[in-house]
């Protein structure tokens, strides 16, 4: 026949459908410690409908969620992430709460949207908590309003991986004498916590801790006069940079003393 006789190189022959390289591997690093998919329920709890249609449009054709395992389901009993849009109204916070306390554990509750994180525009509204983190423990921020498809499936990717982590958490307890000594225990932690923070404000992460041990190891020295050692870490000190972290310190070191 005539079709026979035509050279097979002039012929036109579509292309293997393939998986892409790098989805399968996206898939396959998603997938391999969860063994099997999983299931969003979403909680409408007060927005516009437009994170919606970017929800509805990320588990399309087009962009198809479902080849990661990622499925919508109908219920909050069959799901293990709890996806939450919109503004969290006090008409719907009651409901939002049910949906949470229907999902069996472990699961992972993502706030959707610029409303679902913080309330977006509605946020002063009377009639409005907030976003979802009032209400709810959020593990998973996508912000967006609304967000893309792809940003979608990013968050989703997030969930995976911290609903891999709660489904494999493990625990240790460092048996006695194993724990680790802090540094200037005579200083009460949130004392110590607030000279860290101060110092590092000013001098930077690493400058700021190097001045603030050198300023702590001063006070635990001499207990009985602190301020006299504070006193003498100053004028000892000849870097009039370092010399202002001090006396900063020092005037937090009073308001504590004040306070308490």
């Amino acid at each position: 026949m005539l079709e026979n006789d035509f050279p097979s190189q002039l012929q036109w022959r579509p292309d293997p459908v393939a998986l892409d390289a790098k989805v399968a591997e996206a898939k396959e690093r998603l997938l391999g410690s969860i063994k099997r998919s999983v299931y969003v329920y979403r909680v409408d709890c007060g927005g516009c409908n437009g994170c919606e249609i970017e929800i509805f449009a990320t588990i399309t054709a087009v962009f198809d969620a479902e080849r990661f395992g990622i499925k919508v389901v109908p219920s909050p009993r069959h799901a293990d992430v709890l996806l939450y849009t919109g503004a969290m109204t006090r008409a719907m916070r009651e409901p939002a709460l049910r949906a949470y306390h229907a999902a069996p554990d472990p699961k992972i509750v993502m706030a959707y949207g610029a409303c679902g994180c913080t309330g977006g525009i509605f946020h002063d509204n009377y009639c409005v908590w907030g976003g979802t983190d009032p209400i709810l423990p959020v593990d998973v921020y996508v912000p967006g309003c609304p967000p893309s498809p792809p940003a979608t499936i990013f968050g989703f990717a997030c969930a995976l991986g911290l609903l891999d982590q709660k489904l494999h958490e493990s625990h240790h307890v460092a048996p006695v004498g194993e724990e680790a000594p802090v540094a200037f225990p005579a200083i009460p932690y949130k004392v110590r916590t607030a000279f860290e923070r101060e110092a590092r404000r000013m001098s930077g992460y690493y400058y700021g801790k190097q001045i603030v041990d050198e300023f702590m190891m001063a006070i635990a020295k001499d207990r009985v006069n602190v301020f006299g050692a504070v006193d003498a870490l100053i004028d000892g000190e000849a870097d009039m940079r370092k010399k202002a972290v001090f006396m900063d310190l020092k005037t937090l070191l009073l308001s504590k003393v004040v306070d308490e």
